[in-house]
């Protein structure tokens, strides 16, 4: 009897793995109306893009304008750290301390130019232009004085509105595409001990 029991319990119980479950519910969070206007909120096959896992754009909403220009120079500093990157693994700055032979591998060269090179210098002159260059343009960019990223270097803006947005989406996906391979070039080096192709 008892066996009986716990049999039709457990086919009872199995049967109920295949019917749907009713799940609560839940209102649909709006993305603010600001990244209507934003370069990438529409995606290269022409629909919309929002994707705000984290929900910074609704907490946040006033910061979006830095949060793009920090998107920006983080996707440009990437796009110069992946070509930086392979060219190392190719060619050297002449000197012995930057040769082949005291920097075999790309991922070697932090710890050794931290302890013997320039690299305080570095330093130095990266927070040097943060001072005196980006503070003051993000500064500029939260009061609405200036779009994101854009530094007044006319040169490399085109005259008519859509091939510039297309200019802006493509150094967005690009800065994107990089942030991603520079992760995995640095990770793939470190793991395999060699440098490019990094497999």
């Amino acid at each position: 009897m008892k066996t009986a029991a716990a049999s039709l319990l457990a086919l009872a119980a199995s049967a109920s793995a295949f019917t749907s479950t009713q799940v609560p519910s839940r209102a649909a969070t709006a993305v603010p109306a600001a990244m209507d206007d934003m370069v990438g909120s529409v995606d290269f096959r022409g629909m919309e893009f929002k994707w705000d896992p984290l929900k910074l754009s609704e907490t946040y909403e006033p910061f979006l304008p830095w949060f793009r220009e920090s998107e920006l120079r983080h996707g440009r500093t990437a796009m110069l750290a992946v070509l930086g990157f392979i060219a190392t693994d190719f060619v050297r700055l002449p000197g012995e301390l930057y040769s082949f032979a005291s920097i075999p591998k790309t991922t070697d060269a932090h710890d050794i130019l931290v302890e013997k090179g320039p690299m305080v210098q570095l330093l130095l002159w990266i927070g040097l232009f943060d001072l005196i260059i980006t503070a003051p343009a993000c500064a500029a960019t939260m009061k609405g004085e200036r779009e994101p990223g854009d530094f007044g270097w006319t040169g490399f803006k085109p005259k008519d509105d859509a091939s510039y947005k297309k200019k802006q989406e493509s150094e967005l996906m690009n800065g994107r595409l990089a942030m991603m391979a520079v992760g995995g070039i640095a990770t793939q080096s470190i793991i395999n001990g060699h440098g490019f192709p990094y497999i």
